[in-house]
């Protein structure tokens, strides 16, 4: 038995070993190395061909000289000194593509209630020393109450021309305004079966002449101006005015001495009124402009003359200083003026004036005002402000006792103090969104009458501009206004023209309740010359009046295309 185990062991080391040795790496076979002996007989001897022997040796004691057959010429050139330092030659860059100029537009819309719109602008090229241009729009709209149109033209022709020591500047300016005496009372309807048309009418021309500004300490500086107008109405109304302004600054350093003077001539006619209305102002002042600070100085002397004569004096004084650059200021003013009347100014407040209207004068006793303005940061500005004002002579819009649907002018007779705030802000987040609002908290106190007619406590506006893309952008608005008092006679008062006291005991007292007014459009740009707009009016659709019996349109859209070149 061991001896088998004897055998098998025996075979297994053999086995491993031819194994092992077949597993090693075989060695290159070495060449065998070369082993000759070689025999030198003699040394390298080159040897030349007969042909390229040389039979003859050089001679050396030649020493004749060669000399090569030249021939001259002489240039006759300029001299040049190039000691001077050279001016290096500008190369000239590629013309650039000259930016195509679009600033004139054609725009058409139409929409519900018959809205039709038209508008066009246009203007001269990009010389800014020499601008010409005009502008035209017509808007009307038809509401749902009997006759309650409305229709609006302007048109602008204006000029200006910058010379050498003076920039001159004139405008022509046309309106026409045209509505109906629609106002209806709800709770007697059949009382204005057949509504009277009015229109009103204006032209105006003005020229103004202006010293261009100069970095000079002790400039010299001077201006004016030249305004006139006509207006008239469809019956017998007419006014004609004309006034003339200038001023004259010296400055010395960071002080000025200046004067601004103006006078105007106005006359108001109508069937049983006639009354000339003229003014003279002087307003000398002095001025103090340093870093940070600019106070202003001066008196307002006030000449009326016409059918009311009367000399006033009122203080002129306004204050700014820099607290904080960009960041804050903080303003203030004190001034007095007498404010002008006119039949102009009432209609485009109120267009549903009566005939034979008084038309005196308000006199602004005293203004005292302050506040804060300033920004946040970029993208953010702000306004501040409270107002104390005194009123003589106030002017007031009533119902008329026959004609309901018409208003006549009283005066409040006495001192009537206004006390208010006022706010604005700016934000612009980027390039895509801005947004602005504006804010009207008033206080009034009338002097002899139990409220100031139609005047709101509360005014806000706001706007809302959002670019998406540089295609499609939106825009919205909303206008607030609180309630406001109107007064009614249930019995046949005072004459107008005679009016100065009110009486209670014949009055009646209507709220016209507030409103929310808002609407929204948005813009789409085809190309560079084509684009197409829509707006929304009175989008929550209230029948609110800012005026007793005269309601607003409602819900209203229209949209229309735009051509720019």
């Amino acid at each position: 038995m061991k001896s088998i185990k004897y055998i098998y062991s025996s075979l297994f080391f053999l086995a491993a070993g031819l194994m092992t040795a077949q597993a090693q790496d075989k060695k290159p076979e070495e060449k065998a190395a070369v082993n000759e002996e070689i025999e030198v007989v003699r040394p390298y001897k080159p040897i030349l061909a007969e042909a390229v022997k040389l039979r003859r040796s050089p001679n050396l004691d030649d020493v004749k000289i060669y000399k090569a057959k030249l021939n001259y010429s002489i240039t006759d050139r300029k001299l040049e000194l190039n000691s001077d330092i050279q001016k290096l030659q500008a190369q000239s860059l590629v013309d650039e593509k000259e930016t195509e100029l679009i600033n004139n537009y054609v725009k058409g819309a139409f929409g519900s209630q018959a809205t039709l719109l038209g508008e066009a602008y246009f203007n001269t090229g990009k010389d800014e020393g020499l601008q010409f241009g005009g502008y035209f729009k017509h808007f009307s709209q038809e509401g749902k109450l009997n006759k309650q149109n409305s229709s609006n033209q302007q048109l602008s022709v204006f000029g200006r021309s910058i010379l050498t020591e003076n920039t001159v500047s004139g405008r022509i300016n046309f309106e026409r305004n045209g509505t109906y005496f629609y106002g209806i009372d709800n709770d007697k309807p059949l009382l204005n079966p057949n509504p009277e048309k009015q229109a009103l009418s204006f032209i105006e021309l003005e020229g103004e002449l202006v010293k261009n500004f100069t970095e000079d300490e002790d400039a010299f500086s001077y201006a004016l101006k030249a305004n006139g107008y006509i207006w008239g109405d469809k019956f017998s109304a007419k006014e004609n005015y004309f006034s003339l302004n200038g001023y004259l600054n010296k400055r010395i350093n960071s002080l000025n001495l200046g004067l601004a003077a103006s006078t105007e001539f106005g006359n108001t006619k109508d069937a049983l009124t006639n009354v000339g209305n003229n003014l003279l102002r002087l307003n000398p002042y002095i001025r103090l402009q340093v870093k940070g600070a600019k106070i202003t100085a001066g008196i307002n002397i006030v000449q009326e003359f016409g059918a009311y004569s009367s000399s006033k004096i009122f203080p002129s004084v306004t204050a700014d200083f820099t607290l904080i650059p960009d960041y804050l200021q903080i303003f203030g003013e004190v001034k007095g003026d007498v404010n002008r009347n006119s039949l102009k100014g009432f209609t485009d407040e109120n267009p549903w004036i009566n005939n034979n209207i008084l038309v005196k004068n308000t006199v602004e006793k005293l203004s005292i005002s302050g506040g804060i303005k300033g920004t946040g940061g970029p993208g953010f500005g702000y306004k501040a402000r409270f107002y104390i004002k005194q009123f003589d002579d106030m002017p007031l819009f009533i119902n008329n006792f026959t004609d309901f649907n018409k208003f006549d002018v009283i005066y409040d007779f006495g001192k009537t103090k206004l006390t208010g705030i006022e706010g604005e802000i700016s934000v612009q987040v980027s390039d895509a969104l801005k947004w602005t609002g504006k804010l009207n908290v008033d206080d009034w106190k009338p002097a002899s009458e139990t409220y100031s007619w139609f005047k709101p406590g509360l005014k806000v506006s706001s706007n809302f501009i959002y670019t998406y893309n540089k295609k499609l952008s939106f825009n919205a608005g909303v206008v607030i206004q609180d309630d406001v008092k109107a007064k009614v006679n249930v019995a046949v008062p005072v004459n107008p023209l005679l009016y100065v006291i009110p009486n209670p005991s014949i009055e009646s007292i209507v709220t016209v309740k507030g409103f929310v007014d808002l609407g929204i459009g948005a813009e789409y740009i085809i190309n560079k010359k084509f684009s197409v707009f829509a707006k929304a009016n009175n989008i929550l659709n209230t029948n609110y009046s800012r005026y007793l019996y005269y309601q607003v349109n409602g819900f209203n859209i229209f949209g229309g295309l735009t051509y720019s070149f």
